[in-house]
């Protein structure tokens, strides 16, 4: 079931054109007037449509059975099939993790979900869209339901009839790009009773510019700081996750990522800039830390300002590269940390030491535990998996959260406004003193893939 609601405005100035025209005396004003109504009538079919489109909003009621999604329908049950299914009827079945979708053009969303059962407890994790991480581990008894609120940005590559972002193939078929916003409940127990989407205009926006270390990651079991850092903040702030893996600040800017950002950027946004591990392998000519590099995020600084938006650098995130004793981090990213340092003291961007914090991070947990944090994981770990996994640059969940930890304590050593909107269970964090990764719990989406993402 879904309300669309429609601009009011439009309404308002037909009706009082309408009133006119039927207190009119004259018969040839009446003509002319009756002729301009239409024209206007006319004209305002695609503002409708588009009022009608842009503000759509759900409501759904998943203690009835549901129906799988259809383009046709606009919602329901997605990439399983569990349609028909209603809470009722999971009452004496093991519950199982499941996928719920709605079409909606592009924009924030605020999503408000009751969750719990009255016929059993339940234990939910909320993500939504690529695994994004929104509450986790939500715990109810019989009976009890918890009402949670969040934002989600939904995206899709088209910026206007004529400009798109140049999406990779692989990218094609993520959930992220898709014409749906896409929720997963997942966990021990999940259980939801009622959904609710509806527009939000109201949120701060913050746009995440970056790689294979910021992203959005499709499939378990790689994961980045993008899609945790959405765990913190509450229904104040909307994260939206431009990044993608193998990508430079170049590349980014080449493939219309960030003219996508712009449509959109305001006033009292934010736009987070985290580069440097591909950027450093380009060879082509004017290739350079301090060369295209320096040019690239120039241009970022530039854009991001012109709409009244805050810019922050954040320095790249170290690779798990012990010296010869096992013991310190070696640097493995040239010049390209201290040249965005520099681009950002001369510009006054201000800056979020990730690449500092990470160090501290791998030398703290040591060389064995520090694997923990990456996508090491031995052969017949994860479905089809016939060869050990022993990546030392991409984070699996444990690792992103961590990261995504850090970067909410860069902003607040930044003492940035946005920090106001954390959650109130938010706790401040040292990587100095990670938490236990024997302790930490993340119950695995339904969608794998043994190839590592781009970049390195």
């Amino acid at each position: 079931m879904y309300l669309c609601i429609v601009k009011q405005q439009i309404y308002l100035v037909q009706i009082i054109m309408l009133n006119i025209y039927n207190h009119m005396s004259c018969g040839a004003l009446k003509v002319k007037a009756g002729l301009v109504i239409c024209l206007f009538l006319l004209l305002s079919l695609p503002t409708m449509a588009d009022a009608l489109a842009s503000a759509k909003t759900f409501e759904v009621d998943m203690t009835q059975p549901q129906p799988l999604f259809s383009e046709g329908r606009g919602y329901g049950f997605d990439l399983i099939d569990l349609s028909g299914v209603s809470d009722a009827q999971l009452k004496s079945k093991q519950p199982r993790p499941f996928y719920f979708s709605f079409e909606v053009p592009d924009g924030n969303y605020r999503v408000t979900l009751m969750l719990g059962s009255k016929y059993r407890a339940s234990e939910t994790t909320v993500r939504a869209e690529s695994r994004r991480l929104f509450f986790e581990s939500v715990k109810t008894r019989k009976g009890e339901l918890k009402t949670v609120t969040f934002i989600v940005n939904k995206r899709s590559p088209r910026i206007s009839d004529k400009d798109r972002i140049k999406i990779k193939d692989r990218e094609k078929d993520y959930v992220n790009w898709d014409n749906r916003l896409t929720l997963e409940f997942n966990g021990v127990a999940p259980a939801v009773s009622r959904i609710q989407i509806e527009p939000d205009t109201a949120a701060t926006t913050l746009y995440l510019c970056g790689n294979s270390t910021v992203v959005d990651q499709e499939y378990e079991p790689w994961t980045s700081w993008g899609q945790m850092v959405t765990r913190w903040f509450n229904d104040h702030v909307c994260i939206a996750n431009y990044a993608e893996s193998g990508l430079t600040a170049t590349t980014f800017l080449a493939q219309n990522r960030f003219d996508k950002i712009l449509t959109t950027l305001r006033k009292g946004d934010y736009v987070f800039c985290e580069f440097g591990h591909n950027d450093q392998k380009e060879r082509a000519p004017g290739s350079g830390a301090y060369y295209n590099f320096a040019f690239a995020l120039k241009r970022l600084i530039d854009g991001a300002r012109s709409k009244g938006a805050t810019v922050i650098f954040i320095t790249p995130t170290q690779r798990r590269a012990f010296d010869k004793e096992n013991r310190h981090i070696i640097e493995t990213h040239g010049d390209y940390p201290s040249a965005m340092r520099e681009v950002a003291r001369r510009e006054q961007v201000p800056v979020i030491e990730l690449h500092d914090m990470t160090r501290t991070f791998f030398e703290t947990l040591g060389f064995e535990d520090s694997k923990h944090a990456l996508v090491h994981y031995p052969a017949g770990t994860f479905p089809g998996q016939v060869n050990e996994f022993a990546d030392n640059t991409h984070f699996n969940p444990y690792g992103a959260y961590e990261v995504a930890k850090m970067v909410v304590m860069g902003m607040k050593s930044l003492a940035l406004p946005v920090i106001d909107y954390l959650r109130s269970d938010w706790q401040d964090y040292d990587p100095a003193h990670p938490d236990d990764f024997n302790a930490f719990y993340w119950p695995n989406s339904l969608l794998y893939e043994l190839r590592k993402p781009d970049g390195n």
